[in-house]
């Protein structure tokens, strides 16, 4: 070093800095690589109750980590008054805490125009639309579940929902348009308030519950 003068000293503490972030971007990037040549993803949804469970295979290719809110409005109910859900609003993140998903209610045209639990994926704006069945012969729970034994005291039901429609996004996006089931578990707060619509006088009211759930979308492809 004796040899070098101020001038090749001051190059050389410029370039060995940016030769080192060189290296490790490149080296980030070839370890990304691998991860994801490795092979798919493997999603694992938790055991879940005998009523909500998928038919033989379906397979979980997405779950999204939902934070929002279930709305209620105050309406008549009999004789009575209680709140009703109009609309959840959250959006789904995945494990790297990117959105992916925002999910609301929305009319699903494959039926006319019912309104229906929506999904909407966030970069290719493919959607698909879901429905809970109610209670039948064979399935006289529905496909919904507050087991305690599952579901978290004062949290929304845990739900298996069957999808009815789906649209490609306007540039052809199709990542949620294979999927066949949903299922909504590890829920988290989200129930309709027990205060504030006892009357005609509540009748409107809304209440914006926060809560958060686990969605895991589900294909026989």
């Amino acid at each position: 070093m004796k040899n070098c003068n101020a001038s090749e000293i001051q190059i050389m503490r410029r370039i060995l800095p940016i030769a080192c972030a060189t290296a490790l971007a490149v080296a980030c990037t070839a370890s990304l690589a691998q991860s994801v040549q490795g092979g798919e993803v493997t999603i694992t949804p938790p055991p879940v109750p005998a009523n909500i469970q998928l038919p033989l295979g379906n397979t979980a290719f997405l779950v999204g980590h939902a934070v929002g809110t279930q709305n209620y409005i105050c309406l008549p109910s009999g004789t009575g008054f209680k709140f009703t859900l109009f609309t959840p609003q959250a959006t789904l993140f995945n494990n790297a805490d990117k959105e992916v998903i925002t999910h609301y209610f929305s009319p699903n045209p494959v039926e006319g125009g019912t309104i229906r639990a929506t999904w909407q994926h966030s970069r290719d704006a493919s959607t698909v639309w879901a429905k809970v069945q109610g209670p039948s012969p064979s399935n006289p729970l529905g496909d919904s579940s507050s087991d305690p034994n599952f579901v978290a005291p004062g949290a929304i039901a845990w739900l298996k929902l069957t999808v009815v429609g789906s649209e490609e996004g306007p540039t052809g996006g199709d990542t949620l348009t294979r999927t066949t089931f949903i299922q909504r578990l590890n829920t988290s707060g989200g129930l309709a308030p027990s205060a504030g619509c006892s009357s005609v006088t509540n009748v409107g009211n809304q209440a914006f519950v926060p809560y958060t759930a686990d969605y895991f979308f589900f294909t026989d492809r």
